[in-house]
C-alpha cells in the first residue's frame, strides 16, 4: 500500500495539456476525442470558463493562423471550427456548467451578414456560468429581426459580435436600431478593431475584446441607457458626400471593369479557367468591399491593413501578389472623382510597395 498523493497538475499545467490535446484532435477532424477531452477535463476539475476561453477560444485562434499560412485548407479550417462549437455544445451540458440565472437577460448575436458564429458562442456560454439568462440568436441576425425579438422580450442588453470589418455599415444599423428602442449595446469581435475603436466610432454602449472581458464589464456596472434621439449620421457626418454610396452600388461594375483592364495588363490572365476568373473576381470583389467599409468609416488605414494581409495571404498560396498594386490603379482611375475613395487607394499602393507613387490613369 502506498501513501503517496498521485500527481495533480496545476491549473496552468492543465490548460495548457488540454489545449494540447484539442488541437491534436481538430487538427486530425476527431470529434469524439475533441469532446471527450474536454469533458473529462471538466470532470477532473478545470473550471468551464477557463475551457471556453483559455483552451477552445485560444484553440480556434490557432485554426485561423495556420489557414492564413496556408498550413490548413480552408475546408480543414471549417471541420476544425465545427468541432470546437461540438466542444462548447458538450460542455454546455455539463453538470459543472449548470447555473441558475440571477442577474438579468441578455440577447447575444452576430452581426447581419456574420457567418463566424463561434466567439458569439463562446460569450453566451461565458454569461450563463456567470449568471445571466441568456438569448443565442446565432449566426447571421438581421436587424429587423434582432429587434422583433427585443420587443418580445424584457432584455437588459445586447451582446453584439462582429468579426469580418465588411459587415461594420450592418453593425452601426443594428446598434442604432437596438438603442432606438432603448437597449444598450455591448460590441464585441474582430471586426471593431484591436482595441475597439471602430465600436465608439458606431456609438456603441460598450465594447470588450474577449468574452472574459465582456463578462467583467457587464458585472462592474449596467450599461447606461441609451439616448433616444441619437441618428447614424451623427457618428459618421462624412457620409454626406455619397463616396460610400455611389462605391457600394457601383461594385459589381467595378469588379467588371477591373477584370478587364487587368487581362489588358496580364495578357496571361485570358488563359485563365474559369474556376480561375472567378477566384479572381471575387479577390476584387473583396477590394472594392473593404474600400466601401473604409469609406464609410472614414479611416484609410483599415483598407490598408486587409491589402497587405492580402498580399501577404496570397504569398502563402504562391500567388504572386505584384498585380494588387496596378489593380488598385485601376480602381483610383475609375474613382477618380471620389477623392477620399483616391487617396485611400493611394494609401493601400503605397503600403504594399514603398516605392511605388500612384498617378491617376497610370498602371506599373
Amino acid at each position: 500500500m502506498t501513501t503517496r498523493t498521485p500527481y495533480r497538475p496545476s491549473a496552468g499545467e492543465a490548460v495548457e495539456d488540454l489545449a494540447a490535446e484539442l488541437w491534436k484532435a481538430v487538427s486530425a477532424a476527431d470529434e469524439r476525442a475533441a469532446t471527450d477531452a474536454v469533458l473529462r477535463a471538466l470532470d477532473d476539475g478545470l473550471a468551464p470558463e477557463s475551457v471556453l476561453i483559455d483552451v477552445i477560444a485560444s484553440v480556434q485562434g490557432r485554426v485561423g493562423e495556420e489557414w492564413a499560412a496556408n498550413r490548413l485548407t480552408v475546408a480543414e479550417e471549417h471541420a476544425a471550427t465545427a468541432i470546437n462549437e461540438r466542444a462548447v455544445a458538450a460542455l454546455s451540458v455539463h453538470p459543472a456548467a449548470r447555473t441558475n440565472p440571477d442577474r438579468g437577460r441578455i440577447t447575444v448575436a452576430c452581426v447581419d451578414g456574420e457567418w463566424h458564429a463561434l466567439p458569439a458562442r463562446l460569450l453566451a456560454e461565458v454569461l450563463k456560468l456567470r449568471g445571466w439568462h441568456v438569448d443565442y440568436l446565432g449566426a447571421q441576425v438581421p436587424s429587423p429581426h434582432l429587434i422583433t425579438h427585443l420587443h418580445r422580450t424584457d432584455t437588459d442588453v445586447v451582446a453584439l459580435s462582429g468579426s469580418i470589418a465588411t459587415r461594420l455599415p450592418a453593425a452601426h444599423a443594428a446598434i442604432t436600431a437596438c438603442q432606438a428602442v432603448g437597449v444598450p449595446v455591448l460590441a464585441g469581435g474582430a471586426a471593431f478593431g484591436p482595441d475597439g475603436e471602430y465600436a465608439r466610432l458606431l456609438g456603441a454602449d460598450a465594447w470588450a475584446p474577449d468574452a472574459r472581458a465582456a463578462a467583467d464589464r457587464l458585472a462592474r456596472a449596467p450599461l447606461p441607457r441609451p439616448q433616444h434621439d441619437h441618428q447614424p449620421i451623427d457618428d459618421l457626418p462624412h457620409l454626406g458626400d455619397q463616396e460610400y454610396s455611389m462605391v457600394s452600388r457601383s461594385s459589381t461594375s467595378l469588379v467588371r471593369t477591373v477584370l478587364t483592364a487587368l487581362e489588358d495588363a496580364f495578357p496571361a490572365m485570358r488563359a485563365y479557367s474559369d474556376q480561375q476568373r472567378e477566384r479572381t473576381a471575387e479577390d476584387l470583389a473583396h477590394i472594392v468591399e473593404f474600400l466601401a467599409t473604409a469609406l464609410y468609416l472614414g479611416d484609410a488605414d483599415l483598407f490598408t491593413r486587409f491589402i497587405t494581409w492580402t498580399a501577404r495571404i496570397l504569398t502563402a498560396r504562391g500567388v504572386p501578389a505584384h498585380s494588387l498594386p496596378p489593380a488598385l490603379d485601376i480602381l483610383a482611375r475609375e474613382l477618380k472623382d471620389f477623392p477620399r475613395a483616391a487617396r485611400t487607394l493611394e494609401h493601400g499602393i503605397d503600403a504594399l510597395a514603398p516605392d511605388h507613387r500612384n498617378t491617376a490613369g497610370k498602371t506599373v
